[in-house]
């Protein structure tokens, strides 16, 4: 088998050793899942243990943006420069092998290498719209903008897109092939189930007056 070229965007550290062909290394693709998800997992370590924080973020152009509390020490210890692997997956279907060991899923993983900076200014109201625009779409312009309490409360944090990788998985059951011929396990079905992601149905808060409508672009959220 051979490995695909390798993109200048990855590096050692990120190449794609294990099931290589399943690597992608286009970086509009790239693009694209980190702008499909919702939430990304964050690593930081204290002291001499690790941790790995949940965050909302959101993609702007060549950097992750993401926030969390400034009263967080962990938090505090990323935007003081220690470096971090951000990681995003998307899951897509579960995948039934005629074998527990073949069994699998569908899915879009990526992972992001780096040191984040903490951002400020009017660099960081922009990027706190991108994130709720992202997880919100219409939202920033209809709701009330942060005051200086809450940014000050608020860190905001890029990780530059510069050393990432890029895993999709897909396709069939890769079953041994005994198992597809001979009795019998061969007569086990085997296939795959995809999961589709989606908006319910929007409930009012009890403190919303009912003649206040729906936002129209609220209705026009679809995954």
């Amino acid at each position: 088998m051979t490995d695909r070229p390798h993109s200048p965007a990855d590096s050692d550290r990120t190449r794609i050793r294990r099931i290589p062909e399943n690597a992608v290394h286009d970086r509009a693709t790239l693009d694209a899942v980190l702008d499909a998800g919702l939430v990304a997992h964050v690593s930081v370590v204290s002291g001499e243990q690790p941790f790995v924080l949940p965050v909302a973020y959101a993609r702007r152009d060549d950097e992750v943006l993401f926030h969390g509390s400034s009263g967080s020490r962990l938090f505090r210890t990323l935007a003081e420069g220690q470096p971090t692997c951000l990681t995003v997956t998307l899951l897509d279907g579960l995948v039934l092998a005629r074998s527990a060991f073949h069994s699998s899923m569908h899915y879009r993983s990526a992972m992001v290498l780096g040191v984040a900076r903490r951002l400020t200014g009017e660099d960081e109201l922009d990027g706190l719209r991108v994130v709720t625009e992202h997880l919100l779409p219409g939202r920033w312009d209809d709701c009330r903008q942060p005051t200086a309490k809450e940014r000050a409360a608020t860190i905001l944090l890029s990780l530059p897109l510069e050393e990432w990788s890029l895993k999709i998985g897909t396709g069939d059951p890769q079953d041994d092939e005994e198992d597809i011929t001979d009795a019998p396990y061969s007569g086990i079905w085997a296939g795959s189930v995809p999961i589709r992601e989606s908006f319910g149905t929007p409930a009012r808060s009890a403190d919303c007056p009912p003649e206040i409508p729906l936002p129209e672009y609220v209705q026009r959220w679809r995954r």
